[in-house]
């Protein structure tokens, strides 16, 4: 099975649950291999993505993974299980920061942390990967922007789906204008399931002796530790950013990606929380609509994106982009693209309004008809599709961070999803929360980047 992270959320669904082991970190290649200049790699948050980043960065050649920091104490302890016990390890990430010898860092902490650790680490001169949504609040995205310019220093944004051979197929066939004039775009992403709706598992041993839990909160509310809030944090907006920020971000990254869009200018959402009554703060339905508006890129359209966690019937996420000539529809890894293009002349007959005209007025519509279309004029294209299919042992995570590390060589701040592209994405999904929490329209300037 190709092991990515949706393939993963893929069979999740299915299963209705999301048992899984981890091959151990230390069967994979790390070491100077073929020539190619080590980056020494550390990552500062070791919980599910956690895991998952490292293990793709791992899979590039020329990484060494050389230290790890996280609040929990128990996860500490099993990188040494998997490590080895001389493997450096932190609940402090300043202690990362600081050592000379580390060249980049996975920030894969909850969404409440990324400002903070992503400016703190391009200061200290460290090369960035930042988990999605790169901020928490669109009021941070502007610091973060201005301290990577600043830096000099190779950002990359996670949302690996971009890095796909799919949506560079996509990209093209959009720019050549195999479909058109883009006019709407759909997307989905449900679930049913209790951790495919963050319940992960809580260890039995969780406590404010192997939490750092004072630290964790940074400037929120301070009261005692909660497990839940610390170990399912996805579901309190203090820390994370419900499902705008965790699958949203995903649906707007790859549109902006294929249609080579800035963003949209109008940005409304609504939902509620409908079956997930767990205790917490956020929505698991919601709906989100975005309007684009016309650039030298792309024609106005609108985007509609659905979450829904309370989806007990058939479960098809799904992503189309539709325009007047076609349309792509995304399916895993690969995509179908289907070409309709209707005829020059309107047609005539059939539900129409010409039976209910008098004979003779008819018989002079049908030859006036006939008079301005030819019989080419009246014959629409055949409908075609066909499916594209990425390589089969792609893997776009891999893929992501090859392009991170490749630019990092190169010295390059030119990555894929560079920290502009990534707050043009995340942006908008968080202004998403905002509608749904203050049940407003919002309105976003996405050249300028900012709210207005």
């Amino acid at each position: 099975m190709k092991n990515n992270r949706r393939q993963f959320v893929k069979d999740a669904a299915k299963l209705s649950i999301a048992p899984f082991v981890l091959k151990p970190f230390n069967i994979l290649p790390t070491g100077k291999l073929g020539g190619i200049n080590n980056i020494r790699l550390a990552t500062i948050g070791m919980g599910i993505q956690g895991h998952y980043d490292t293990k793709a960065a791992r899979e590039n050649e020329g990484i060494e993974f050389v230290g790890a920091a996280d609040l929990y104490q128990g996860r500490l302890n099993h990188m040494k299980e998997l490590e080895g016990k001389d493997f450096f390890t932190t609940r402090d990430y300043r202690e990362i920061l600081n050592r000379k010898d580390i060249d980049a860092v996975i920030i894969a902490t909850t969404d409440h942390w990324h400002d903070k650790i992503t400016i703190d680490s391009l200061k200290a001169g460290k090369h960035v990967y930042c988990e999605k949504p790169m901020v928490q609040d669109i009021s941070e995205g502007a610091a973060v922007i201005d301290a990577w310019k600043a830096s000099g220093k190779t950002m990359q944004v996670g949302s690996q789906r971009i890095s796909g051979s799919d949506f560079e197929e996509a990209r093209r066939l959009i720019a050549a204008g195999e479909i058109g004039e883009i006019n709407f775009i759909e997307a989905s992403y449900d679930r049913f399931s209790s951790i495919g709706a963050w319940n992960y598992s809580i260890p039995l041993d969780a406590s404010a002796n192997t939490v750092d839990w004072d630290n964790y909160l940074k400037d929120t509310a301070k009261i005692p530790f909660d497990a839940k809030r610390f170990f399912r944090w996805r579901n309190y907006k203090e820390y994370g950013t419900g499902v705008a920020g965790d699958l949203f971000v995903h649906l707007v990254t790859g549109v902006h990606y294929a249609v080579q869009s800035k963003g949209p200018e109008r940005i409304y959402a609504s939902g509620g929380l409908t079956y997930w009554k767990d205790g917490r703060n956020v929505p698991d339905v919601m709906v989100g609509v975005l309007d684009y508006p016309k650039t030298d890129k792309h024609a106005a359209f609108q985007l509609v994106m659905r979450v829904n966690f309370a989806n007990a019937g058939t479960i098809n996420n799904n992503t189309r982009i539709i325009g007047s000539e076609g349309q792509i529809e995304f399916q895993w890894n690969g995509l179908k693209i289907t070409k309709r293009k209707l005829a020059k002349a309107p047609g005539m007959g059939g539900y129409d309004s010409l039976f209910t005209f008098e004979e003779k007025e008819q018989k002079a519509y049908e030859n006036h008809y006939n008079s301005l279309y030819s019989e080419a004029d009246k014959k629409a294209e055949p409908m075609t599709e066909r499916i594209f299919k990425n390589p089969e042992d792609e893997n776009e995570h891999v893929r992501h961070f090859g392009n991170f590390f490749e630019n990092i060589r190169k010295g390059s701040q030119d990555t894929v999803e560079d920290p502009i592209f990534g707050f043009r994405a995340a942006a908008p999904v968080l202004a998403c929360n905002k509608s749904y929490f203050e049940k407003t329209t919002l309105h976003w300037d996405p050249v300028k980047m900012k709210l207005i």
